[in-house]
């Protein structure tokens, strides 16, 4: 039998490896597996791209790829890519955290103040701030249920108001100089990045973490497991977002300059829409956030040497603009081929019933029957009456006897 509807041919049980290509989301996801194709295809179309800038400002400064301006340009790429990451983990739980920019703003000015006073003194009471601050907001979204993006939101305003208590640049009092170790922190940054990627690519993860998304009512819980994946999501990006302003201080070549820090926010969303992450949560590549990254920071450096725009709401705007087509793009091409409309194979009947329980009673022929009425003919004006028809009684009725 053959059900043009997904949504009716995945509450069927399909035995063995057919239920590995069917069921996606046990409650009432899409069915199927996701295709990683327009991944691949795009990721190549990333890594042209970072080839031909690379190319282009190596013509302009070949300083800046080699020695301490390559440092530099690996710390930058290290600091963008946890924000990227941050956002990339809340994109994925389909609970956006648009926080990130003003807590590495704050993390940023927290760090150039309190530096002086060693790395333990100014780690760790950021550190904690960062984790309560997350679970506060995870609370908010999973416990509420409330949409990340308001609720993050909301927790952006509260934090550009404790900005706003600094009113001038701060200059960096600390000794430490992530340049030193910087290639030790780019290729970590690029294996969490990658190895991230991979393992959201497989599919029971991809399918556990992508659970917060909905899929029919958006204000409809979606379980236990949905709640604590998305909790953590919005946790650990906070975090990552904290430990990105430091670095962003630490590298920096002059003092950090309060702001709201929305900035941040606008080009790490749209890297990570750019690396082809979905928007709408669960879909995303291996490689796309390292690449995406990569591209954003070395536009930035070709651009400071030629003169072009690097302002971060002028680049992330464009990031996001271009990331939002990637993500119509992913969703077109990436959904699973049963979600778009092919029939789904299930058993064949047998016995009159499939493996899901249901009986089907036997065709059979359909026989003749006598109706009660006697049939009209063209003969009679008027039908006869059935109390009066001669198959409803055999001997005269006992009220027509002469003895009445």
């Amino acid at each position: 039998m053959v059900y043009d509807d997904p949504g009716r041919a995945a509450s069927a049980e399909v035995p063995g490896a057919a239920a590995e290509n069917v069921f996606d989301d046990p409650a009432q996801g899409e069915p199927g597996r996701d295709r990683l194709g327009v991944h691949v295809a795009w990721e190549l179309v990333l890594l042209v791209a970072l080839a031909a800038l690379a190319y282009l400002l190596w013509r302009e400064d070949p300083d800046a790829l080699r020695g301490d301006g390559l440092r530099r340009l690996l710390v930058d790429a290290v600091a963008l890519g946890l924000l990227v990451v941050a956002a990339g983990l809340s994109l994925r739980t389909a609970a956006v955290n648009l926080a990130i920019g003003p807590v590495a703003l704050a993390a940023a000015l927290h760090f150039a103040e309190q530096g002086d006073r060693g790395m333990s003194t100014a780690l760790v009471p950021a550190l904690v701030a960062a984790a309560l601050g997350g679970l506060a907001l995870a609370w908010t979204v999973v416990v509420l249920h409330v949409p990340g993006w308001a609720a993050s939101l909301a927790a952006a305003a509260g934090m550009i108001v404790w900005i706003e208590r600094w009113k001038l640049p701060v200059a960096v009092q600390a000794d430490y100089d992530p340049r030193r170790n910087a290639y030790y922190l780019f290729a970590g940054f690029a294996a969490v990045a990658v190895l991230l990627g991979a393992f959201g690519a497989i599919r029971t993860v991809r399918r556990l973490v992508g659970r917060f998304r909905p899929v029919a009512d958006p204000a409809r819980r979606r379980g236990m497991a949905a709640a604590l994946v998305t909790a953590a999501a919005l946790t650990t990006s906070t975090v990552l977002a904290m430990l990105a302003g430091v670095l962003v201080a630490a590298n920096g070549t002059g003092p950090v300059t309060p702001g709201s820090g929305l900035d941040w926010t606008v080009l790490a969303v749209g890297a990570s829409l750019l690396g082809g992450t979905s928007a709408y949560g669960r879909r995303g590549g291996i490689f796309g956030a390292l690449l995406a990254v990569a591209l954003v920071v070395t536009y930035l450096a070709w651009a400071a040497e030629t003169g072009a725009a690097t302002d971060r709401w002028a680049v992330g705007g464009v990031a996001l603009a271009a990331g939002l087509l990637v993500t119509r793009m992913v969703e077109t091409y990436g959904r699973p081929r049963t979600a778009r409309g092919e029939p789904v194979e299930l058993p064949p009947v047998r016995d009159g019933a499939i493996s899901s329980g249901w009986s089907m009673p036997p065709a059979g022929e359909a026989r003749n029957w006598t109706p009660a009425l006697p049939e009209r003919t063209a003969d009679t004006d008027t039908p006869p009456d059935p109390w009066e028809a001669p198959r409803w009684q055999r001997d005269p009725p006992r009220w027509d006897t002469g003895d009445r």
